[in-house]
């Protein structure tokens, strides 16, 4: 057994993988002072996105909480319906949304007035969609990292020759020396991905469930590939183009689900620009262009990670295109139809009565 892992990890890391022809892993080993990015250190994301789980968990409670209280969300309690084995059991096994037939059926079977039967089943319904307040802290754990992660992003890059001329990513390569920016920028990045997948099972389930799926694990698959290459430069550029439109839509959320209409408006309108501009036009025509075209200036041999590297890039691109079939289609409603809502999102039923309320009202009828 350990000589097959040892097998399997020499061809993991055999050198015409993942480097130029005539150059060696021990070329990249640390010296004077110049520092290569290490695979083991990519060990250290999974303590680091516990560490973000607990920063989630104060943002949540102790800013998102307060702020959505100043904004005028409340913490509404729920309505539970009343309590029928023979109601519940359908739901569960069978349908979520009964026909008008199989309410009928239902109603009799239980002895209960169609009314009832349907407004047991919207409580049913909304017992399991997210409150409001949850989705606000949601979002807002989203939009501080993202705002944070953008603005450390620029600090790191403003300076930096390649965030303006994309030729100088491989300028050197592969003896381009690990900067503590790019590190801390790395780690933040894949730590936080980890954590959306730690939580998915909690987290609010859209429409789009299984694309976030892809994205988060393409994410980390795609970040931990350039760290083990060393194709850091291009990295970084990757990250601060995904991030700089994610805030001001998480942003636009948390004012939406603050009935800020005009506000959330406006916001829908910035993400909008910004994530055609970043994802629809920079990411193919500037990231994509220095991935795909720039690297055979600088080798004559194409290694088996550039094909692995740009395959996931592309992969990226198709979410891109996917979402931005969704942000149309708002902008359309919005435009045309002065209708914003997201079409991922699952809308709450409206509920007035309780169940004693409406058991009284048609007591009183029948008699």
């Amino acid at each position: 057994m350990a000589y097959v892992l040892k097998t399997l990890n020499s061809w993991f890391w055999w050198e015409t993988l993942w480097i130029p022809a005539n150059c060696t892993w021990a070329d990249l080993e640390d010296h004077d002072d110049i520092v290569f990015p290490k695979p083991y250190q990519l060990c250290a994301t999974i303590p680091y996105a516990f560490v973000l789980l607990m920063v989630r968990f104060l943002i949540e409670r102790y800013i998102a909480i307060p702020l959505a209280k100043a904004l005028g969300i409340k913490n509404v309690t729920r309505v539970k319906p009343q309590p029928n084995a023979v109601l519940e059991n359908y739901f569960r096994k069978c349908t979520k949304q009964p026909s008008q037939s199989e309410i009928q059926g239902l109603a009799k079977k239980c002895n209960w007035t169609v009314r009832l039967v349907e407004k047991w089943f919207r409580r049913r319904r909304n017992l399991e969609l997210p409150t409001m307040l949850r989705k606000f802290q949601e979002a807002c754990w989203r939009f501080s990292f993202y705002l944070t992660s953008s603005i450390a992003g620029f600090i790191f890059l403003y300076d930096k020759p390649w965030f303006y001329d994309i030729w100088q990513v491989w300028v050197g390569y592969p003896f381009q020396s690990l900067l503590s920016s790019q590190y801390w920028y790395y780690m933040a990045e894949i730590s936080f991905y980890w954590s959306l997948l730690f939580t998915l099972g909690t987290d609010i389930k859209r429409k789009d469930f299984m694309a976030h799926v892809v994205h988060h694990l393409a994410a980390i698959v795609l970040m931990a590939c350039s760290w083990c290459g060393n194709y850091v430069r291009i990295g970084t550029l990757v990250m601060i183009v995904h991030d700089t439109a994610d805030f001001w839509l998480e942003s636009a959320k948390m004012f939406n689900y603050a009935r800020w209409e005009k506000t959330c408006n406006v916001l829908f309108v910035i993400f909008s620009v910004v994530f055609f501009i970043t994802r629809i036009i920079l990411f193919p025509f500037w990231i994509l262009r220095g991935t795909i075209y720039l690297p055979c200036y600088y080798s004559s041999t194409i290694v088996i990670a550039y094909f692995t590297f740009n395959g996931q890039l592309l992969i990226l691109q198709g979410l891109h295109l996917y979402w931005g079939y969704f942000v149309l289609k708002i902008l359309n409603k919005f435009l045309f139809i002065k209708d914003l809502k997201d079409d991922r999102s699952d809308e709450e039923e409206e509920d007035s009565l309780t169940d004693n309320e409406e058991c009284t009202k048609n007591g009183s009828k029948n008699g």
